[in-house]
């Protein structure tokens, strides 16, 4: 990093429209994370119809601070009515509400708060200090490289994304023949467009992003006859000390860490993060006994796990073009629209560009402080948002964002059944994770695997031409092993021998 291209960022990042945009972002993740029913995703392909007018660093700067807003508003219902606010919260629960039934809702919150902004800065200096070496490198990556990092990437997020492997793979598989839809570009032949003419250019990946996120959540409230959605603790006693934070900050640098690893391999996300950092806060703890039942080193180490992956999930999507997770892959998008390739050339292409967001990352985490602090005392009246209101407005917005993109009646009519396709999905516990990721993946997937063949003559060895695709493979054996328990038989046996 020059000192020409600080200079550069810092003038771009000082434009009054990308710190507004940085800031409104991270207010509407509050809000939508502080809103049971609403995650984090959602709320960030919500907001994608809305950054087609602006320019790309402030569209992109809207986008992450919705991210980051959102990863942290979770808390807020997880801590005071027991209803993590996103998935990422699910821990956060496990120590957060027992202290807010002591009447220490307003410390639970604080640590929170101050959690969260030490990790997403931790992983914020991740992503700039690690994402140029790791683009530089892939740059020696050809078709068979990227055909073969994609299928360890597809492997995990499949693996790892739910509780059944096979789900995970029937999932990433759909995404992949949703993918194929629209013409050949190799042989310019239909694929499975029916004779419509609206298939030929594909699926629009906003619809269906918002279809399968946004939809089944509203047919679930509708189908759903209990809709209470618990108690609420009032913000009662007093923040935290530094004393308290000081004596939490080897479990919030650990969480930090793990973050930071697990959100740079794709797929993974926040919820295991913040369940790892949760248990090995507790493994390690003095005061381990005390952990479910209003201890504040949870509650510190379930955020700083969580809010570690924001920041390092960016990695593998600025560096190799890979979304590190469903967020991502929806950001991506926003890339795509503003013309801008994700991946190694984007260092050397687009620079001024990479090096403001890595300044507006820097920023966000103090205006996240900031901002959680006016959170933590007025948001507790939007988790009771009845559920009646909330609803349909977020219809409305669906709506609106499937016909934004192409202003096309035919978009909304794509969401909409690929609500009922979520929706199923969420019935039978088949995650989404797998389909959207594969479903962003599958083009890059198809091509870089027909290039290989085109390179070899049709000759299957190419894909095994060169370390970088050994290391691949032999890391997509390996996870399968795991995943399937094979590795533990396997290694049972030896033991045996």
């Amino acid at each position: 990093m020059t000192l020409d291209a600080i200079l550069a960022s810092i003038g771009n990042l000082a434009a009054i429209e990308n710190v507004l945009a940085l800031i409104v972002g991270l207010t509407v993740g509050v809000i939508a994370g502080a809103i049971p029913g609403m995650s984090a995703a959602m709320a960030v392909a919500l907001t994608l119809p809305f950054t087609f007018s602006l320019t790309p660093i402030t569209g992109i700067l809207l986008l992450l601070g919705v991210y980051k807003g959102g990863i942290f508003g979770g808390s807020i219902p997880a801590i005071l009515i027991k209803t993590p606010g996103t998935p990422a919260s699910s821990a956060t629960v496990l120590d957060g509400y027992p202290m807010a039934e002591k009447g220490q809702a307003s410390k639970a919150l604080s640590m929170a708060l101050w959690a969260s902004c030490t990790a997403d800065l931790i992983s914020n200096l991740a992503l700039i200090f690690f994402a140029a070496w790791l683009a530089s490198f892939a740059l020696k990556f050809g078709p068979p490289e990227f055909f073969t990092l994609i299928f360890f990437s597809l492997t995990i997020i499949a693996g790892v994304s739910g509780d059944s492997l096979s789900k995970g793979v029937v999932s990433a598989i759909l995404g992949l023949l949703f993918a194929t839809i629209g013409l050949d570009l190799v042989y310019g032949t239909d694929r499975l467009t029916f004779g419509n003419a609206n298939l030929m250019s594909g699926l629009n990946f906003i619809p269906v992003l918002i279809g399968l996120f946004a939809i089944p959540e509203i047919l679930a409230f509708v189908l759903k006859k209990d809709i209470s959605v618990g108690r609420t603790r009032s913000l009662s006693g007093q923040g935290i000390t530094f004393a308290e934070y000081r004596r939490c900050f080897k479990s919030i640098f650990r969480g930090s860490a793990i973050g930071v690893f697990l959100g740079a391999v794709p797929g993974i996300g926040a919820a295991p993060s913040a369940f790892l950092a949760y248990s090995e806060a507790r493994r390690t703890s003095p005061n381990k006994a005390n952990f479910g039942k209003g201890e504040l080193e949870g509650v510190a180490a379930a955020e700083a796990g969580n809010n570690g992956v924001a920041g390092a999930t960016l990695i593998p999507l600025l560096a190799l073009g890979i979304p590190g997770d469903v967020i991502t892959a929806i950001i991506i998008g926003a890339f795509m629209i503003h013309g801008l390739t994700p991946g190694p050339i984007m260092f050397f292409q687009n620079t001024d560009i990479i090096y403001t967001l890595f300044a507006g990352l820097l920023l966000s985490s103090v205006f996240l402080l900031v901002i959680g602090a006016g959170a933590i005392k007025i948001f507790k009246y939007i988790a009771h948002v009845p559920k009646t209101i909330l609803m349909p407005s977020v219809l409305v917005l669906c709506v609106y964002g499937g016909y934004a993109v192409n202003n096309s009646v035919f978009d909304v009519a794509v969401m909409f059944l690929m609500g009922g396709l979520g929706f199923a999905m969420y019935r039978f516990n088949v995650p989404p994770a797998p389909f959207v990721i594969a479903f962003i993946l599958g083009p890059l997937f198809e091509d870089n695997f027909r290039q290989a063949m085109l390179m070899s003559g049709g000759e299957m060895s190419i894909l095994l031409r060169s370390p970088i695709t050994w290391f691949f493979w032999i890391a997509t054996i390996l996870t399968l092993l795991a995943l399937t328990g094979a590795w533990g038989r396997i290694a049972s046996l030896l033991r045996k021998g």
